[in-house]
């Protein structure tokens, strides 16, 4: 079934056996210190048979990283983690690149000793944290300096760095959902009158210039970047998607990167909704290289939209929390696995609901 999900791609430099992606998925499973944990092993292990795994958002730096149990790639001690991670990925056959992320003014003073977290400019994000300690406000931040943004774009290539020791296939910047990038790329975030605000053009500046860093470190064809170009995410929101995500996509085509993946809800999403129209197709006559899209899809729906050519693959998150084997169940036509006491078990410590779903066959 689903013929044209399993045709091979060629996502840059990385090969994939078919075209079902697994999206990144927050799951709040590493231990202290942001060090990836034993059980992370067995969980990518088992979803090994996506045609690529998109990790995790894992924290560039400990100034951008404000989820409680999220990983890290910045030092040492979170590098030597990673590799029997990926090891076991590719003893199974699969690919795996690493999702870099700077959460911005996401990021509670909590989790930085009390400092005020780095943003485009000034703002404080609507509703609350997740810390240590419970759900508190967020509070607002402050507004990057030059010699922020130089320091957070070397933060970056420090952990594209790491990413490369650690054994994977590739590295996407996390450029979506309200977070850093995204910050400085929508107007309702960016408030700046310098090269980094204003104009589309500026404020696509820090992404280009990322993006840069990325390439130098993996080479543009294992770089990637993920954007979500339609509706308000995390308080953060653009008057215009098409404008800004166009330069957005002008950049990608320039950088030349692996691929690009949207994460588009509809006016029915199950986990983020909206009625701002999706802007896939104006990327797509931009940027030529390889388009993932994501959000809410069907097996059907997937097969429909890759076979058409609207995109080249399609990733898949919360399907596959409780169905690891997402891509054989695809095939054979057998019934997904719901997720069971959710969200409590997408974050909570322990095996329980992380690497306790059944495979329609044990995994070898």
């Amino acid at each position: 079934m689903h013929e044209a999900l399993f045709q091979p791609l060629r996502l840059g430099a990385i090969e994939a056996a078919n075209r079902i992606l697994m999206a990144p998925l927050t799951r709040g499973r590493s231990e202290a210190g942001s060090v990836a944990s034993a059980m992370m092993i067995e969980y990518y292990r088992q979803r090994a048979s996506a045609g690529l795994i998109i990790s995790e958002a894992t924290g560039i730096s400990v100034e951008g990283l404000g989820w409680p149990a999220a990983p890290g790639i910045w030092n040492e001690a979170q590098t030597e983690a990673w590799k029997p991670v990926t090891e076991a990925v590719h003893q199974e056959g699969g690919k795996i690149v690493l999702q870099l992320w700077h959460m911005g003014r996401i990021v509670h003073p909590d989790f930085l000793g009390g400092a005020a977290p780095v943003s485009a400019s000034a703002t404080t994000a609507p509703d609350h944290a997740h810390t240590p300690t419970g759900r508190k406000p967020y509070e607002q931040s402050r507004a990057a300096t030059l010699a922020d943004i130089a320091r957070i774009i070397d933060d970056y290539g420090r952990a594209a760095e790491n990413a490369k020791a650690a054994g994977f296939d590739g590295v996407q910047l996390h450029g979506a959902n309200g977070y850093l990038v995204d910050q400085f790329l929508r107007a309702g975030t960016n408030l700046r009158d310098d090269d980094y605000g204003g104009s589309p053009e500026n404020r696509t500046r820090f992404l280009r210039e990322v993006l840069e860093r990325l390439v130098a470190v993996w080479g543009k064809d294992r770089v990637s970047v993920r954007l979500s170009p339609n509706g308000d995410s995390q308080g953060c929101d653009d008057p215009d998607p098409a404008s800004i995500f166009g330069a957005a996509a002008r950049v990608c085509q320039d950088a030349g990167l692996g691929f690009v993946e949207l994460r588009q809800p509809g006016p029915e999403g199950t986990f983020g909704r909206t009625d701002v129209p999706m802007q896939d197709a104006l990327i797509r006559s931009i940027y030529t290289g390889p388009l993932v899209l994501n959000s809410d899809y069907t097996a059907a729906q997937a097969e429909a939209d890759v076979a058409s050519g609207r995109c080249d693959a399609i990733s898949f998150g919360r399907p596959f929390i409780s169905n690891p084997d997402l891509p054989q169940r695809i095939r054979t036509g057998a019934e997904w696995a719901p997720n069971v006491n959710v969200p409590q078990s997408w974050y909570l410590p322990g095996s329980a609901g992380y690497i306790d779903y059944p495979a329609l066959e044990p995994v070898s």
